[in-house]
C-alpha cells in the first residue's frame, strides 16, 4: 500500500484548518488548501528496488536505442564527477520556478535510493539547489538529483560522487514560498517522470524507465550492448562488416 503522507513538520496527525484529505488509490492524500492553492503532496509510489539492479554497467545510451530513442532529457547536464552513474528510484517535485520549499520538503521525506526528480519549469534564474542540500540528500541516502532548473556552489557538485544532472548554473537563490507538489507526475527535460520510476544515468545523459518496462528493456539492452561489443572487436581485427550501408542505401533507391 502506498504511504500515507505524514504532513510537514510540527503538523497535527488529524486534519487542521486549511486542510482537506482526497482520495487516492485507496488513500487519503492530503491538499493544503490556503489562500495561495497549489500544495499538493501524494502517496510515495512503491518500485520493487531490485530492478534498478537489472541496469547496472549498461550505458545510457544502449538502454535509449531500446526504448525507440525517444525517451531520456534533452539540455540536462551532468555536474558530478565524470563515470559516477545513477541509479535509483524517482520522488519527483513539482515546484514554481524559482522557488525550493517543496525541494526542501521532499528531503524530509527521501528513503535510501530515491532521486530526486525536480521540474523546475526549466527556470535557470536562480538556483533550486546547492551545496547544503546537496548534502543533506546525501545524508539521508539519496541516490542522486535531477533538476530542470539551475544549481550553485558547483565545484562541490564536480567534486563529488553524488550524482546530479541539471540544466544550468546560476548563483543567484530561490525564493522559499511556494506553491508545489510532491509524487506527481513531473516533465524535466521533455521527459515525463512518475513517480516510482527507474532513473538511470552516466555521462551521457539521463532517462527514466516505467517499472512495468524494466526487465524488457534491460533484456533487450544487454543484447544490444553485446553486439556493440562484437562490432567494436571486429573493428579491432581490421573485420568490420559495413554492408548494411549499401542496403540502406538501396531501399532509398541509391
Amino acid at each position: 500500500m502506498p504511504e500515507p503522507f505524514h504532513g510537514f513538520r510540527g503538523a497535527s496527525s488529524g486534519p487542521s484548518r486549511g486542510t482537506r484529505l482526497l482520495p487516492y488509490k485507496g488513500v487519503f492524500a492530503r491538499s493544503i488548501v490556503t489562500a495561495q492553492p497549489g500544495f499538493r503532496i501524494l502517496p510515495r509510489v512503491e518500485t520493487d528496488r531490485a530492478l534498478v539492479a537489472l541496469f547496472d554497467g549498461l550505458p545510457a545510451s544502449n538502454i535509449s536505442d531500446n526504448m525507440n530513442r525517444m525517451a531520456g532529457t534533452a539540455g540536462l547536464q551532468p555536474y558530478h564527477r565524470p563515470g559516477v552513474p545513477l541509479r535509483g528510484v524517482a520522488l519527483t517535485v513539482h515546484v514554481r520556478a524559482g522557488d525550493n520549499l517543496m525541494i526542501h520538503h521532499a528531503l524530509q521525506l527521501v528513503r535510501a535510493g530515491d532521486v530526486l526528480v525536480v521540474d523546475g519549469e526549466g527556470c535557470i534564474d536562480r538556483a533550486l539547489i546547492g551545496e547544503i542540500m546537496k548534502n543533506v540528500a546525501k545524508m539521508r541516502g539519496a541516490a542522486g538529483a535531477v533538476i530542470d532548473g539551475a544549481i550553485r556552489d558547483v565545484a562541490s557538485f564536480r567534486e563529488d560522487d553524488f550524482p546530479c544532472y541539471a540544466r544550468a548554473v546560476c548563483h543567484r537563490g530561490p525564493y522559499k514560498d511556494g506553491p508545489g507538489e510532491i509524487n506527481v507526475p513531473v516533465s524535466v527535460g521533455g521527459m515525463l517522470v512518475h513517480p516510482g520510476d527507474i532513473m538511470i544515468g552516466d555521462d551521457d545523459g539521463v532517462l527514466a524507465i516505467r517499472p512495468g518496462e524494466a526487465r524488457a528493456v534491460a533484456e533487450a539492452t544487454r543484447k544490444k550492448a553485446a553486439a556493440e561489443a562484437a562490432t567494436l572487436a571486429s573493428i579491432a581485427k581490421r573485420q568490420y562488416d559495413d554492408s548494411w550501408i549499401e542496403k540502406a542505401l538501396k531501399a532509398k533507391g541509391l
